[in-house]
Order: structure tokens, then C-alpha cells, then sequence
């Protein structure tokens, strides 16, 4: 199982697909280390998020406590505050990764991410980690019509650093207080994802084949088709927001809450009735996102899926290379 823990809704971006940083969660409100103690041994992930986790003055305890509790764990950030990273990292090393959000190219990052010199302070922040040897770092891109170009040569950046590359796409949600992000240009948007997938197939690493797969599930998410694998949020893997509540994912309308922590035990919040309700919710959730949370617990799953269409692709690459017309997922 897998779990993401949202550590504070405060953020100093201001992205223009996200308006949490308008809805600051108040710090004294914020769950403390102590809470993270209240979640099961042995998942296999734990991913910390925000808002801007380093905004946190204890995240290097919620690490600590948080490592306790995991097989692997990797940190969203948007790699402002390098000082403090470096820090954490100077501690805990290889223990746990990270993920830089970089938008676009340096003009275009700052500008759809709101903040100045936010893509110097990103790539700082990868470069002196790199030089670190920390093996597990990388940056993502959240891909809508404005910066879909830009995939690319991302794309190339990461890999000529020897870093991991992470792809979403533009989607509303409570989480983010967002009812209007739209495609301009779909089709565009999706032929992006699509080259990117060719790309990761190139590649002499599996988990780039894997990726591609998945790239391609965000090309159909973003033409509006059912996602290709069910998605089973609240029972292969769960939220935890700022506030202690047990979620099965942050992608809906309205939070759909299990329990709290701090009035419940999870063991008593994940076998409740009121979990059981949650997820016919999700089982009926027409929104068919596509994001890594949720894809990656299915594409494990169902491995032989994915599998299927990595080899018949693979080969399809290797014989036509950018010529060559994958198939969709399904």
C-alpha cells in the first residue's frame, strides 16, 4: 500500500493551474511528527506534498518519523528553499528522493509557476544533490496547453543529468480550488505525451518503458477517455491531509474522508463502514484521472497489462524509431 501525506496547504508559488496558496491552511492547524506515528508499518511509498513542504519548520522530523513507516520515500517540492533541502539530505542522504516541480524553460517556469527565479533555485537544487550523490531526485512538469512544448527538451535535460522525469497533466480539483482549467488544444496536448512516450522507449531502462506506458494514459486522459486501468484509490493507497483526515485521493470535487486520525486509530478509519462507502465513490467516479498515485498502484497489479504493451512498442521503436505509431493504451 502506498500513502501520500499533504504536510500544509501554504505555498510560495503561485502556480497558474493551482490556487491552494490563496487557501493557506494555518500552522497551528497542521498536524504535528506525532500524528505520522498513527500510520500502518510496511507500505511500500510514501510520498510528502503540500502546498510547499520545506514551509514546514519540522519536516526534517516528519521525515524521520515518516522513513519509520516506509519502504521508499520522495518529497514534492518546487526546490525554492536549497539551503534547507541540502540540509535534510545532508542528513538522511539516500534514504529518501526527491521531485522538483519545473514547468517549463527558466522564463516560462517563473511565470506559470508565479515565483522569481523559482527554475534557478529548482535546478540549483537538483545539480548540488546530484553532486551529493543522491540517487532517487528528479523534476516533474504539469502539462497543459502553455507549456506542452516544453516537454521535450525537458525531458532531454533530465535525462543528459542522469535524473528521473515526471509527467502530469492540468486537472481540477478541490485540492487545488480550480474549476476552470481547460484544454485549448487537446489533441496537441495528448501528440506531446505521445512523443514523450516514443522517447522513454528508447531508452535503455525498463522503468522509461513502463513510463511510456503511463504517458501514454495521460494522452487519453487528456482527449477525455476512460482511464485504461480501474482505479482504486482509498483501498491500494491514501491521503493524509494537513488536518489528520483520511482520504482515498486529492483528485475529487469535494475531500472524501474516511476518518481522522486524531479521533481514530487508521486500522479503526481503513476498516470502517464509512471507508467502505468512500470507495463506491471512487468505483463511481466519472472524473477518469490518470495521475501517478493512482496509475502506478494499478500498472503493478495488472503487470502483464503494461507489459504487453511495452514489448509489442519496445519493438516498434527500435524498428521504426520516430516514425513509428504506438499504440493506444487500453
Amino acid at each position: 500500500m502506498e500513502a501520500c501525506l499533504i504536510v500544509t496547504y501554504r505555498c510560495n508559488a503561485k502556480c497558474y493551474m493551482c490556487n491552494t496558496w490563496q487557501h493557506p491552511s494555518k500552522k497551528e492547524e497542521e498536524y504535528g511528527p506525532e500524528l505520522v506515528d498513527k500510520l500502518p508499518d510496511g507500505l511500500d511509498f510514501i510520498n510528502i506534498t503540500g502546498g510547499e513542504p520545506f514551509l514546514r519548520q519540522d519536516i526534517e522530523q516528519i521525515v524521520e518519523k515518516a522513513l519509520t513507516k516506509t519502504k521508499r520515500l520522495v518529497i514534492s517540492s518546487n526546490g525554492y528553499f536549497t539551503e534547507k533541502i541540502i540540509k535534510l539530505f545532508q542528513r538522511f542522504g539516500n534514504q529518501l528522493g526527491i521531485r522538483i516541480s519545473i514547468e517549463g524553460l527558466p522564463a516560462a517556469n517563473d511565470e506559470l509557476r508565479g515565483i522569481k527565479n523559482g527554475f534557478d533555485h529548482g535546478i540549483r537544487t537538483l545539480t548540488t544533490l546530484h553532486g551529493m550523490g543522491i540517487k532517487d531526485i528528479g523534476f516533474g512538469i504539469t502539462v497543459s496547453d502553455r507549456n506542452a512544448k516544453d516537454m521535450i527538451e525537458l525531458y532531454r535535460l533530465a535525462d543528459a543529468m542522469g535524473l528521473e522525469f515526471a509527467t502530469a497533466t492540468t486537472h481540477n480539483s478541490f485540492y487545488f480550488h480550480k474549476e476552470d482549467n481547460r484544454y485549448q488544444d487537446a489533441e496537441m496536448v495528448a501528440k506531446e505525451f505521445e512523443r514523450i512516450a516514443k522517447e522513454l522507449l528508447k531508452s535503455n531502462r525498463p522503468k522509461n518503458w513502463f513510463r511510456a506506458y503511463f504517458n501514454m494514459g495521460l494522452a487519453r486522459m487528456v482527449r477525455g477517455q476512460e482511464r485504461a486501468l480501474p482505479c482504486e484509490v482509498g483501498t491500494d493507497m491514501f491521503f493524509v491531509d494537513p488536518f489528520g483526515n483520511i482520504m482515498p485521493c486529492n483528485g475529487s470535487d469535494e475531500p472524501m474522508v474516511m476518518g481522522n486520525l486524531y479521533h481514530e486509530s487508521f486500522e479503526s478509519i481503513w476498516n470502517s463502514p464509512q471507508a467502505e462507502i468512500i470507495r463506491q465513490q471512487v468505483r463511481e467516479c466519472p472524473k477518469q484521472c490518470w495521475m501517478i498515485g493512482s496509475a502506478a498502484p494499478a500498472m503493478k497489479k495488472r503487470i502483464t497489462v503494461p507489459l504487453k504493451w511495452v514489448a509489442k512498442n519496445k519493438l516498434k521503436v527500435m524498428k521504426d524509431g520516430d516514425r513509428a505509431c504506438l499504440d493506444p493504451i487500453a
